[in-house]
């Protein structure tokens, strides 16, 4: 068994950072449900500005609102601008076929790619 990348949204802007929240990464449901995360999910951030990376879980934002928001302690690590790239993946025995969102600057959706 193997983790293998099964989603990402590449440089997503974080539009939001909330420290007194709950904790978690706040997303655009229809980013969710074209990239096939899911609420609840563990995911690992990386920003590309400052070069932290940290493991969280997903809470539904409003659909079609661009909502990338960093929530509770993480909120530390992140700033409002700054680049992010959100990574699901899957623990299986075969090969699998990851989904990439590539995303403007208000994290409406690009280009999609399967790798």
């Amino acid at each position: 068994m193997r983790w293998m990348l099964r989603s990402k949204i590449h440089r997503a802007t974080v539009t939001q950072t909330r420290l007194d929240y709950e904790g978690s990464i706040t997303i655009d449901e229809s980013l969710l449900e074209r990239c096939g995360m899911w609420v609840g999910e563990k995911v690992t951030i990386a920003n590309v500005n400052n070069g932290n990376r940290f493991d969280t879980y997903i809470l539904p934002g409003k659909r079609d609102s661009g909502i990338i928001a960093i929530n509770g302690a993480a909120a530390h690590l992140c700033s409002e601008g700054d680049k992010v790239i959100i990574m699901g993946y899957e623990l299986t025995d075969k090969p699998i076929k990851a989904k990439v969102l590539l995303v403007d600057e208000k994290n409406a959706v690009s280009r999609e790619l399967v790798y």
